[in-house]
């Protein structure tokens, strides 16, 4: 697959509020320090109202655009475990998780600005029609016409550009990928790159040239307007500071998506 021209700028998003209650699991303050899009947990994988309001506020003073990631309703399981869950259903729980946060964005001075799905939500949009459409139909639910980020040449991205949504595709700087430019489940030895000198080329790599090397050995093609770094890995922070530098380094703006 020819590269994808590099964009002029790029995006960098973190999982963020993934805690509940005294249990925290990301560094939410040291990574808004680096990151410019938060994707905030709503309470159904992870975070509560008080987590919520938090970082919301932090997102705030760091100039970060606050996003909702939206999960299925698996707190036990973190929102990693697949679920049936039917389509109105799933609407619903969607348009809630993002007004949910919309209350703590306001409070704290600013919006939700995008949608973006967690765990096996977000892994099974990328082919589930129904539950793409579901998790669209939640996004209209909540109003305000938001743009949602997914996997490049998913279903959700397809079915939100034909509602009238803008759609955001992002790539992985610390995860495997097929031949077919989709993710390696989690569940397979090797889907997620804990390396950090790997991660940091490879995230440079899909910013630059558009491409990745997949699994099987080739270079793949990789549109992304927004590169996600995940908060939970090691040295989560240490990391993203090293991916941000090395864009800046290698002539890649790294700002908001517009």
């Amino acid at each position: 697959m020819p590269p994808v021209p590099a964009p002029a700028s790029i995006d960098l998003n973190a999982d963020l509020g993934e805690g509940f209650g005294r249990w925290r699991l990301t560094d939410d303050e040291r990574l808004l320090s680096v990151v410019t899009s938060a994707n905030v947990a709503c309470g159904f994988h992870a975070g509560d109202p008080v987590t919520m309001r938090r970082v919301c506020e932090r997102a705030v003073e760091a100039g970060v655009r606050i996003g909702a990631q939206v999960s299925y309703r698996d707190l036990a399981g973190f929102g990693r475990r697949a679920m049936d869950v039917p389509p109105a259903e799933l609407a619903a729980e969607v348009a809630y998780q993002i007004g949910a946060l919309e209350i703590f964005a306001r409070a704290a001075g600013s919006r939700v600005a995008y949608v973006k799905p967690h765990g096996a939500l977000y892994n099974r949009v990328v082919r589930d029609e129904e539950q793409a459409r579901a998790v669209v139909d939640g996004v209209l639910l909540a109003g305000a016409g938001l743009p949602v980020l997914g996997l490049p040449g998913s279903r959700l991205l397809d079915i939100a550009d034909e509602a009238g949504l803008p759609v955001v595709p992002e790539a992985f700087g610390d995860r495997a990928y097929t031949a077919s430019g989709t993710l390696v489940p989690r569940s397979s030895e090797g889907a997620v790159i804990t390396d950090p000198d790997t991660v940091v080329e490879r995230s440079v790599g899909m910013a630059r040239s558009g491409t990745v090397l997949a699994r099987s050995g080739e270079r793949i093609g990789v549109r992304a307007r927004s590169l996600c770094l995940h908060g939970d890995t090691p040295d989560a922070v240490g990391l993203a500071r090293r991916v941000r530098a090395k864009l800046e380094a290698a002539g890649v703006r790294v700002e908001a998506f517009a």
